[in-house]
């Protein structure tokens, strides 16, 4: 249990009730909020992109590197046997963590390396050809469109994807009236929470929607693991991807979990050491699941961090997680929709609906601010955000946009940051006040 502001709190016979109680007694953690940016507290608005770190997995992670560093399984010795009992700690956290078993959780790179695993080694063990179908849909993150295009091109099957209403939730009713899943239909992929729009999709009707017609369903979690609770035994996928950095741990470390009985049958995805049973020049057999699809040095000290992240977010409580993220996600909405000239993309209200909020700014004149002047001027005043198409960019094309800013919240996050976009907003559009060309007179 992390020596920390949190633990003394969660630890209390009462804890406290009221709104926005949690940042205030976790910040303390994160060494990081001491900082200031150009004379400004540091207001981080960027935990989507990836998340801040407590100092307890900084600490696991220096601990295991300085004293226990060796090659795991490999090493027959004393540091090899302890950093191997480490690294599958870091696995057994994880799985617990998501209510599954040790051996369905594999690691990964990052989430895009986690679903490109899932793009190449289903379309070997489904034989994808011609006349199969894939379907996508078109809020979704880039890592979660292309590997299924570079299937589709390789196999001669077609990508289809769910468009997305006018306040961007799933078009289920278009989806179903066109027949979107069908019989073709061999493989569903769609995100659980939108990057963009904060969208919350409703995975078990998903999930009944593509089991129906006997097709694989890939979730993309990497924005729904940090936020939500999550049990796979009941969540409906067949593989779940997600990653590390967006919930408190290390970069360089990504998650695939998939029912065994379907690891057991899907093929390797890289060759290479640890993942073998026996190698001769003739051919080789491969290893049980989950070490088929981890060749190579894995990355074992990152996944000590990620089991020390995991260990912080159990020690809060995934469900005041959750609480915290729906009451400030509510607070920045209302807050930003007071903004003349923002523009919110996706629902507006903070109902199924996740803690990154994107949006357009127009200036006094009507002319739009170019995001990535807005994040430059927001990160003059200390408030960190994302600008761009945050690899999204078929969604920013349905909506009419070359691109958005955007602003993510995670645990940490305080009503006095939201107040600090606000106010550096208000000051974007003043600065850009009167110029014909978006630009400052």
């Amino acid at each position: 249990m992390p020596d920390s502001t949190a633990a003394e709190w969660l630890g209390a016979p009462e804890a406290p009730s009221a709104a926005f109680t949690l940042p205030r007694l976790v910040r303390g953690d994160f060494p990081v909020f001491e900082r200031h940016v150009n004379g400004h507290p540091l207001a981080y608005l960027d935990s989507g992109n990836t998340s801040q770190k407590p100092r307890s997995v900084v600490d696991a992670m220096s601990d295991h590197l300085l004293f226990h560093n060796a090659n795991v399984a490999r090493a027959m010795h004393q540091l090899g046997a302890e950093a191997s009992e480490a690294f599958e700690t870091g696995r057994r956290k994880v799985a617990t963590f998501i209510g599954a078993r040790a051996e369905e959780v594999v690691f990964t790179k990052n989430a895009s390396e986690a679903l490109n695993l899932a793009a190449h080694t289903l379309g070997q063990h489904l034989n994808l050809g011609p006349g199969d179908e894939v379907v996508v849909s078109v809020m979704e993150h880039h890592s979660n469109i292309v590997p299924w295009q570079l299937l589709c091109q390789r196999t001669g099957a077609t990508l289809r994807w769910f468009d997305i209403t006018d306040d961007g939730r799933l078009d289920l009713d278009s989806a179903r009236e066109q027949g979107l899943v069908n019989e073709r239909t061999k493989i569903v992929s769609l995100t659980w929470v939108s990057n963009v729009l904060g969208t919350v999709n409703p995975i078990a009707e998903l999930a009944e929607l593509a089991h129906a017609v006997g097709a694989v369903f890939v979730v993309d979690g990497s924005q729904a693991v940090p936020q939500l609770p999550v049990d796979v035994t009941t969540l409906g996928a067949d593989l779940l991807a997600f990653t590390s950095h967006k919930m408190l741990g290390p970069t360089g470390l990504g998650v695939l979990w998939g029912r065994y009985d379907l690891l057991e049958q899907l093929p390797p995805f890289l060759g290479g050491g640890e993942m073998i049973e026996v190698v001769r020049m003739e051919g080789s057999t491969f290893a049980r699941p989950p070490a088929r699809f981890e060749a190579g040095t894995p990355p074992i000290a990152e996944a000590v961090g990620l089991g020390a992240a995991v260990d912080y977010l159990t020690m809060i409580g995934m469900d005041r997680v959750a609480q915290h993220e729906h009451l400030i996600t509510a607070y920045a909405l209302e807050q930003l929709q007071g903004i003349e000239g923002l523009r919110i993309l996706g629902p507006t209200e903070a109902v199924d609906r996740g803690g990154a909020i994107s949006f357009t700014l127009t200036s006094p004149d009507g002319f739009d601010i170019h995001p990535h002047d807005v994040m430059q001027i927001l990160d003059s005043r200390g408030v960190a955000v994302r600008g761009g198409h945050h690899c999204a960019r078929p969604l920013h094309h349905r909506l009419g946009i070359q691109a958005s800013s955007r602003a993510s919240m995670y645990l940490y996050t305080t009503p006095d940051e939201v107040d600090a976009l606000v106010e550096a907003l208000d000051h974007t559009r003043a600065f850009f006040g009167g110029s014909k060309a978006g630009g400052a007179r």
